[in-house]
């Protein structure tokens, strides 16, 4: 079993975000991993402008980002630009820090358009802070978000989309956690340890 890191950078409790990270936790728990999410907007706002890593709130932030077998971005994507509070987070952490994890970002917006931010401008970010396992992500348009009382539904195409892409970050998760934790791997394969 391998732990699952969600970071939703989205600053409002009730989003389009939200949806793309509950469906993507759903289907990433299936196989039985333990999935957490962290939602960067509830951590103490001066504290993570001021990269105060002495705060008990962020220390903690940045623990789980660096001991989590795999890491999920999801982001809302705005003016081409990927939310603040990801980058803000994602500054905070160790040069190094996503090195030999699988990352997998997730994006949304308003127009096609915006989908440029994905690749030009989430990835390099996460590349900076080390990541070389990157799996192809997907972007989302708003449009195929529809927000209910209860969440929000994604039209079928997008759905199926984030399906393929949360199987594709597993079998990269699975790759990265063999080379981390070989004995772990092995034990899980065999049913036994050895």
């Amino acid at each position: 079993m391998s732990t699952i890191l969600i970071v939703s950078g989205d600053p409002s409790p009730s989003s389009r975000t939200g949806t793309l990270v509950s469906h993507v936790g759903a289907r990433l728990r299936g196989p039985g991993h333990d999935v957490g999410v962290l939602h960067v907007r509830r951590l103490p706002t001066i504290s993570l402008l001021t990269e105060d890593r002495r705060d008990p709130e962020i220390s903690d932030a940045l623990r789980r980002v660096v001991t989590a077998d795999g890491v999920v971005v999801a982001s809302p994507v705005h003016r081409a630009a990927h939310s603040g509070l990801v980058k803000a987070l994602l500054d905070l952490l160790p040069e190094r820090a996503l090195r030999g994890r699988a990352v997998l970002p997730l994006a949304h917006g308003g127009s096609q358009g915006f989908l440029v931010a994905l690749d030009h401008v989430l990835i390099p970010l996460l590349a900076g802070r080390g990541a070389d396992t990157v799996v192809r992500g997907e972007f989302v348009l708003d449009r195929d978000v529809r927000l209910t009382p209860d969440g929000g539904v994604l039209a079928p195409d997008s759905a199926l989309a984030l399906d393929a892409a949360a199987d594709r970050f597993l079998s990269a998760l699975k790759t990265t956690r063999a080379r981390r934790h070989p004995l772990a791997s092995r034990v899980e394969r065999s049913g036994t340890a050895s």
